[in-house]
This record gives structure tokens, sequence and C-alpha cells, in this order.
């Protein structure tokens, strides 16, 4: 039995999608399981000695790994075709499938649906759909899909693609039950978590070599890491103008680093603006992450209030895990704002207000000792319930009742 992990990015790529795919595929492998990931070759600028390639085969501790060439762009029709391109690549890899093999989708896209029932009705092999994000709504949410006949057909597409798979695997119970809104059984539906790895990313002290790097040692930062997508980017911009009204602070740095789709926006409307107080950086390399969150003394989750209810970033339980307090932007409605009321981490506020950002962030400026029970509190709470270790545990008992059922 083979373990077929799909996934659209993966290491040296940034981002969540490749960290988290390969932390699985060594454990599966540690375990005695046979893995590979299906995956594509890596956009610039991560696809150095990769140039050229249409496929490739790789070997990476112990797993092995299929790229395939798709298209580098940010334009989000472009990504669609990135997504399509991978998915018909994937149907290539079905050629190597075996009866006794798991086929693991991590989705988007939501095209990789076909793959999977491909592989379960015409291969016999058994299929787990992962869902990160909820797909046609987080595209028509934000207005990225509007004509109403391709809406139509979007959910018509969703909607087959989830009557045709025996398992789904969702990141929250939000998601169990937008799933179970449009009809599909409860029985089909596993709830296992995101996780963080929560030895790597820890509580370390702001002045590290990399506050130090960029000049934020001194100042208090207000962080946003990860992919500037249009999940958030509403959101983001609504702190840039946040930032304006905290122009009369010196101390305080609004700090955004990642890179994705909307950076360029955001980049463009900090120039109109005039701002000081907020600058960009790239993403930094993996093994200076737990550095990089310790240089903030807040770390923001931004999400528009129309994909509130439809995402759940796996930034919240890495920020967690460092002890730094969370300042969640997010609708009332949303898992993420719920996290931060139950566990005390942070500051919930409004994600379309800057006046309320503004105040937010003043408010946890005032005091550090409520700044560090935060902390302490997120970071009890991510170990407890997202950690690798224990997250892990439950992948291991889905693989093996899944293998036995073959």
């Amino acid at each position: 039995m083979r373990i077929l992990i799909h996934t659209m990015y993966f290491l040296p790529e940034f981002g969540s999608a490749p960290i988290l795919m390969n932390e699985l595929a060594t454990h599966l492998t540690q375990t005695g399981r046979d893995v590979e990931i299906v995956t594509t070759i890596p956009r610039p600028p991560q696809n150095k000695g990769y140039k050229g390639r249409i496929f490739i085969r790789e070997t990476r501790n112990g797993y092995r790994v299929k790229r395939f060439l798709t298209n580098f762009t940010v334009h989000h029709i472009g990504r669609l075709i990135a997504w399509s391109i991978f998915t018909v690549s994937s149907w290539i890899n079905l050629l190597t499938v075996r009866r006794d093999d798991i086929v693991f989708l991590r989705l988007p896209p939501l095209q990789l649906g076909v793959t999977g029932m491909i592989a379960r009705r015409l291969l016999g092999a058994r299929v787990l759909l992962n869902l990160q994000d909820i797909h046609p709504d987080l595209s028509i949410e934000s207005g990225l899909l509007k004509n109403p006949f391709a809406v139509k057909i979007a959910k018509a597409f969703e909607k087959w693609i989830y009557d045709n798979t025996e398992e789904i695997l969702v990141i929250s119970e939000g998601f169990k039950k937008n799933l179970e809104a449009k009809g599909v059984p409860s029985s089909k539906i596993v709830v296992i978590p995101n996780w963080v790895d929560t030895d790597f990313l820890r509580p370390l002290p702001k002045d590290n070599p990399v506050s130090r790097k960029y000049g934020l040692t001194e100042k208090f930062v207000v962080m946003y890491s990860g992919t500037i997508s249009i999940s958030s980017s509403l959101t983001l911009e609504r702190v840039l103008e946040a930032a304006d009204l905290l122009k009369d602070d010196s101390e305080i740095m609004i700090v955004i680093v990642g890179e994705g789709l909307k950076k360029n926006d955001l980049v463009e409307k900090t120039e109109r603006l005039g701002l000081k107080n907020a600058v960009f950086l790239p993403f930094q390399p993996y093994q200076d992450l737990p550095n990089l969150l310790a240089s903030a003394d807040v770390l923001v989750v931004p999400l528009d209030k129309e994909k509130s209810l439809l995402s759940v970033p796996s930034k919240l339980y890495n920020f967690m895990a460092t002890g730094r307090p969370i300042l969640s932007l997010s609708h009332s409605d949303s898992e993420v704002f719920k996290i931060i009321e139950d566990t005390k981490c942070g500051v919930n506020a409004s994600p379309g207000d800057p006046k309320a950002i503004d105040a937010a962030i003043r408010g946890m400026k005032e005091s550090r000792e409520i700044r560090e029970a935060m902390g302490r509190s997120g970071r009890e709470y991510a170990v407890a319930n997202f950690s690798r270790h224990n997250v892990m545990e439950l992948y291991d008992r889905l693989i093996s009742r899944t293998s036995r059922s073959i």
C-alpha cells in the first residue's frame, strides 16, 4: 500500500501547505508507510535548479516527490489555469496507482476531486479529500466569481465532487457545518485540524538576530506574516488605514511579511498614504521563522468579513505557539473569533473598521503584563489542541482505518 499525497505547492516553496505536507509525509514515512508526493515544480524565486524542467523525480526524507510543470502567475485567472494543469498532471500520475493505494488530495483546487473520483471508481483506490478552503464559496464571496451562470455551474460541480467522495477531511467544525448545510452526510466528514510544531515555534526573546537585522527591537511591532491572498487583502488594507491613524505614535510599526496575489495592491496603498510606520518584508528562510515571529509584540490574523466563515488560517495556530498575543480581525461568527474569545489569547476587532483596529492596537500596547498573559494562554491552547504529536495520532488512526477497509 502506498499513500499518494497530492498538494499544489510543496517545499522549497514558502507557505503553510508546503511545510505541513512535508511534516505529514515525513511522519507517515517514519511510521513505515510508503509515501509519494505529487506536486508542481516550484514557482520563482524558489525554482532555482528546476528551470526548464517539465517533470522531475526527487527523494526527500525517505519519501518520493514527483513534480509536474505548471504556469507561474499571481493573477487569479492564471491561478485557475495552474490548478487545472496540475489536475491534469495528477491524472497522468494515476497510471501508477494500484488498487490498495490511498490517494490523499489536498484542496484547493476543487478540480482535484475529479482525480479522486477516477482513482476510486476506475482504479479501486481509497480516497481522502482534505479541504483547506471552501471553494467555490471563497471565490464567490471575494468577487472573483460573479457571473450567475458560472456560479451555478461551480456550485453544481462542488456538489458533484462531494457526492462522489467517500470521506472528506475538514480542518474545523465550521467547515463541517458548511458541508452539512450543503447536504453532505455527516458520516462522510472527519474533522482533523491543521497542526503546529510546538517545539520549533515557541516563545523566544524579542531581541534576536531577525529583529536586529530589520530594526524592530526597539519598536512596538504589529506583524502579519503569511501569504497575501484574496482571503485577507481587504482587511490588510484596513490595517494600513489604521497605520495612518497610528502615525502619531512613533513607537508603533506595522510589519507585513510575505508575498502573494495582493501584495502590490498593499504596497501601492502604503505609498498613496505616505506611511512611514508600515514596512514590507519578503518571506524569511524557514529556519528564521521562530525569531521572525518573536520580533513581534502582536501578531495579526486578518480575515476579510465575507471570508471569515470559509477559512481557518494555519497561521493562527503557529502564532499561538509563539506565545505572542493575537489581534484577530474576523467576523464575530467565525471560528477564529470564537477561539480568541474562548482562550483569551488576544483581542478581536472588526475586520472592516480602521478605527477599531487602531483602538485595539493602542489598547494592547498599554499593558505588557496583559499581553504576556494572552501569549501564555495561546501557547497552552496550541500545545494541548494543535501540537503535531496530537494531530499526527489522529492521522495515524485515520490511515490505519482506511487501509483496513481496502
